[in-house]
């Protein structure tokens, strides 16, 4: 939804000897969901202690043993090339509906919100009978208030308000974060990308990260990406996973909805780095194409799974329960 989290900067994290001997012994072990579920563990346990790094190596180093983490980097993908809008159609894809998200559930209870401050205003005024200068003095503080949130907190305050209002009075609205979330989520893990924490509503992350600034969202092991951005050189693969993550949220809702309502900054941050890496806007536009048409036909491919996902992240089960969820819905004849 708005405002969501796709990359936290997290920065690279040294392998300890207990943690690469973790890794071996895991990896070991092997053999069946028991053998999954203990590296999973062992995975949540990295990532709360911020080891991303070993989490990471936990995963790639159990991928190929027998009941593995089979899912992880294995979504089939279609070729690269310059897709047309047409194209995109006969695959049921209207790139408007999907790429020119409104929030029309927030933007109602903002409304709502307003014409009854509005009303309150009024009423204050008539009960406490308030001269002209004190009515304009509060609407002075009131205003004074709303500027130090937008410029000290880029809306948090305000978002914090109508986002857990909307959870708390709307359940299309919370069942549409939760799928837009499973969305960044499993298509991140399909193409190889280790989530690492997640936040369906405002409230929840600011217990997690204790900042106005961070709103609900999906985080990622995203060191390696990091390092690319750094060197100013961002790799053709590294490219294609982070556009199709970036999309996955809106995509989700678009499938599900027809139309998408959140994930306004999700296509703003994917715009504004290719730009950054010097694309031309028919470049960009054929990089934005792809990505939309391969997202969109994994997740038609593995409905089941990102429902069940969504699911689990409602009831805020860990990632690595998330992760065995994915693993255990999915047929390896369907990757």
């Amino acid at each position: 939804m708005a405002g969501h989290i796709l990359v936290y900067g997290i920065g690279a994290l040294s392998l300890s000897r207990r943690s690469c001997r973790v890794v071996s012994e895991l990896a070991a072990a092997g053999g069946g969901g028991g053998g999954r579920w203990q590296v999973l563990e062992q995975v949540d346990k990295e990532l709360s202690q911020g080891n991303d790094r070993a989490a990471l190596n936990l995963v790639k180093d159990f991928q190929a043993k027998s009941g593995g983490l089979r899912c992880f980097g294995a979504a089939r993908q279609i070729p690269q090339r310059l897709y047309t809008l047409d194209e995109l159609k006969l695959n049921g894809i209207e790139t408007t509906s999907l790429l020119s998200p409104v929030d029309s559930t927030l933007g109602s209870i903002e409304r709502s919100i307003q014409a009854a401050a509005v009303a309150g205003g009024i009423a204050a005024w008539n009960v406490f009978d308030l001269s002209p200068q004190q009515i304009f003095y509060l609407s002075l503080g009131l205003l004074f208030l709303w500027t130090l949130d937008a410029v000290s907190f880029n809306g948090g305050i305000s978002f914090l308000v109508l986002d857990t209002l909307g959870h708390s009075i709307s359940q299309k609205y919370h069942n549409r974060v939760a799928q837009h979330e499973a969305g960044h989520f499993l298509i991140a893990y399909l193409l190889g990308i280790l989530p690492k924490g997640y936040s369906l509503t405002s409230l929840d992350a600011l217990k997690k990260e204790g900042s106005l600034n961070v709103q609900a969202g999906t985080a990622f092991v995203d060191f390696e990406f990091l390092e690319e951005v750094s060197k100013g050189k961002v790799s053709a693969t590294t490219l294609n996973r982070f556009s199709c993550i970036a999309l996955a949220g809106v995509a989700t809702e678009y499938i599900l909805y027809g139309t998408a309502e959140g994930g306004l900054s999700d296509i703003n941050t994917l715009d504004n780095l290719l730009k950054s890496l010097g694309f031309t806007q028919k470049k960009a536009d054929g990089q934005v194409r792809w990505a939309i048409l391969n997202t969109v036909l994994i997740l038609r491919r593995h409905e089941k799974a990102r429902a069940n996902l969504a699911e689990a992240m409602s009831e805020g089960l860990s990632v690595g329960s998330c992760l065995d969820i994915i693993e255990k819905t999915i047929d390896v004849a369907d990757l």
